[in-house]
């Protein structure tokens, strides 16, 4: 591994929500870190905290103890907007419900990132969704595409920014097992580099051979590692 410090580091990681006067631990004591150029699968059952764990990954929910780290810094030690920075300038989502703004198409819906990064990027915009078979559908409202079509409308909106880390939840839930393997294969080519990583939480045994290493989660913690065939 580099000498550099990984793009994404979670160091004991606890999260506990209270609930009517009680304490529900999540996540408990979660150690990760995920290298440069490494694909990274997350796997468990439902309930595990898997998507917890990506909301505290990726800065949009503050662990109750421990910290994330991204290329070495803090992330929740640092001020809001400097967090909010970091998600918007280094990480790309794709979340499970997808989160398409409704009142835009296809097309603004994957522009909108990197026009709010200052760049106008609606030709690349346009190849990404060719790329993931949407040309017919870019003036389509979310409500006018099927669940699948939208998943991947959310992942051409993740990459068009090129993150340097890629966090996606379950990104082939909505498609069948060979557009699955076409979409993975596509996201590596687009995104994974020697400085990139790209972390998946997923149920499907189908697409592990995308994977570097397979960590296994349950009751909030990792019990279990498996590092890629070769």
């Amino acid at each position: 591994m580099s000498q550099e410090a990984a793009p994404l580091t979670a160091r004991d990681v606890h999260r506990t929500y209270h609930l009517a006067g009680h304490d529900l631990p999540v996540l408990r004591g979660v150690n990760i870190e995920v290298a440069a150029g490494e694909k990274v699968f997350l796997c468990g059952q439902s309930g595990a905290g898997k998507t917890t764990l990506l909301y505290v990954l990726g800065g949009l929910e503050q662990p109750t103890s421990g910290d994330v780290l991204v290329h070495g810094r803090s992330l929740y030690q640092a001020a809001a907007a400097e967090r909010a920075r970091t998600r918007n300038q280094v990480m790309g989502f794709v979340f499970q419900h997808y989160f398409l703004l409704p009142e835009l198409t296809a097309l603004e819906n994957v522009v909108l990132p990197a026009m709010i990064g200052g760049k106008h990027a609606e030709a690349r915009a346009r190849e990404l969704l060719d790329k993931v078979g949407l040309s017919a559908r870019l003036q389509h409202l979310p409500t006018e595409l099927s669940g699948g079509e939208q998943q991947r409308v959310a992942i051409a909106r993740a990459i068009i920014s090129q993150p340097e880390i890629l966090i996606l939840d379950e990104p082939t839930a909505s498609l069948d097992g060979d557009t699955g393997k076409k979409i993975l294969s596509f996201v590596k080519n687009e995104v994974l580099n020697e400085n990139r990583c790209i972390l998946i939480v997923t149920h499907d045994n189908r697409i592990y051979e995308y994977a570097d290493r397979i960590m296994h989660m349950e009751d909030g913690t990792i019990t279990g590692l498996e590092e890629a065939a070769p």
